[in-house]
C-alpha cells in the first residue's frame, strides 16, 4: 500500500510538472504567433478574402452551366464507376488530408521541437492557393464543360441554377453557408441532432453544395497538392511524406471513379499546381528554421536572451514578404 501511494504521488508530481511545462510552452508560442500575426495579418486577410472570391466565382459559373451528354473520357473507361452512394469515399480522404495538414501547422503550440511558425506557414500556403485558384477561375470561365457528376447531368434539378433575384443573393451566399454550418455544428455539440439536420436541409442552398461548371481544374486537387508539397518541404517524418503522396494519388483515382471530374481536370491540376507552387515559392523568402533555435520559454532571468535566439528571422523583422 505504501509503495502504491508513493508511486501515485510521484506520478501526480510528474504529470503536474509536465502540464506546467506544456502550458508555459503554449503561452510562449501564442505570444510569438500573435506578434507575427500583427505584422503579417494583411497577407492572411488577403488570402482568406480570395477564398471567398474563389467560392463566388464557382457559384457564378453554375448559373451559366448547361448540362449535356458526358464527354468521352479515358479515365471513365479504365476506372469502374463507384456510384452515387459511394461518393463520400473521396470526400472522406480529402477531409483527412485537409484536417491532418491543419493540425500539423499548429503543432508548434504543443511540441518542444518545432520547425515552422504557424502564421508564416499559412501566409505561404495561402499565397500558393491564391495563385492556383486564380488560374482555375480563368480556366473554368474560359470553357464550360457539361459536368460529369450525377447532379450535373441532364434531368437533374441541380444541374442549373435559377437567375438570382438580386446581387446580394449571389454575394452573400457564402456568408449564409458558413453561418448555417456553424449553426449545425453548434446544435450537434448540444446533441440536438434532429434539429441540426432540419437546419442543414432547409437553410443550406443545395446549388452551393452541389456546384457544376467549375471543372478545369479540380479544387480538391489544388488543396491536397499544396498541402502535401508544403509538408514535404517543411515536415520531418519521411513515412508521413510517403503516405501523404500516396493519399493524393488515391484521391486522384477516386475523384475520377466518383465521376466528380473528368480525367483532364485531375491531370491539369497535377502539373499546374506543382508549377505554380514552384514559381511562387521561388519568389518568397525562405522560412526560418527553428530546429536549431533554443526553446523559447520565459522561465529564468535569461529569458530575454532566449527570446533573442528565437526571433523569427534571425534578428530581422518578422515580415515574410
Amino acid at each position: 500500500m505504501t509503495l502504491w501511494w508513493l508511486h501515485s504521488r510521484a506520478m501526480s508530481f510528474y504529470i503536474g510538472r509536465e502540464a506546467s511545462k506544456l502550458w508555459k510552452r503554449v503561452c510562449a508560442e501564442t505570444a510569438t504567433e500573435i506578434s507575427l500575426l500583427a505584422e503579417n495579418w494583411k497577407y492572411i486577410f488577403g488570402g482568406l478574402t480570395f477564398q471567398y472570391i474563389h467560392g463566388l466565382a464557382a457559384r457564378g459559373v453554375h448559373y451559366i452551366h448547361r448540362p449535356g451528354p458526358t464527354l468521352q473520357d479515358v479515365g471513365f473507361f479504365l476506372l469502374p464507376e463507384l456510384g452515387q452512394d459511394k461518393g463520400y469515399i473521396s470526400e472522406t480522404l480529402f477531409t483527412t488530408i485537409f484536417l491532418s495538414f491543419v493540425l500539423w501547422t499548429f503543432h508548434p503550440f504543443i511540441f518542444k521541437i518545432k520547425k515552422i511558425y504557424t502564421v508564416l506557414i499559412w501566409c505561404r500556403v495561402l499565397a500558393f492557393l491564391v495563385a492556383c485558384q486564380f488560374l482555375r477561375i480563368i480556366t473554368f470561365y474560359s470553357t464550360q464543360l457539361p459536368g460529369p457528376n450525377y447532379h450535373c447531368r441532364e434531368g437533374s434539378k441541380l444541374a442549373t441554377l435559377p437567375s438570382p433575384n438580386s446581387v446580394l443573393e449571389v454575394l452573400l451566399i457564402n456568408c449564409e453557408i458558413y453561418f448555417t454550418l456553424l449553426t449545425v455544428v453548434f446544435q450537434l455539440f448540444l446533441l440536438q441532432c434532429a434539429y441540426a439536420i432540419d437546419v442543414y436541409e432547409c437553410a443550406v442552398p443545395r446549388g452551393l453544395l452541389y456546384g457544376c461548371g467549375d471543372l478545369i481544374f479540380s479544387s480538391h486537387m489544388i488543396f491536397s497538392l499544396v498541402f502535401v508539397r508544403t509538408y514535404h518541404k517543411y515536415g520531418t517524418r519521411r513515412i508521413i511524406k510517403l503516405c501523404a503522396w500516396l493519399a493524393v494519388i488515391a484521391q486522384s483515382i477516386l475523384i475520377v471513379a466518383s465521376r466528380k471530374h473528368y480525367t483532364v481536370d485531375v491531370v491539369v491540376a497535377w502539373y499546374t499546381v506543382n508549377l505554380a507552387v514552384f514559381f511562387v515559392d521561388k519568389q518568397l523568402p525562405e522560412l526560418p528554421d527553428r530546429t536549431s533555435a533554443a526553446l523559447f520559454l520565459p522561465l529564468s532571468k535569461d529569458s530575454k536572451t532566449k527570446e533573442e535566439n528565437n526571433k523569427p528571422l534571425n534578428g530581422n523583422s518578422a515580415e515574410w514578404l
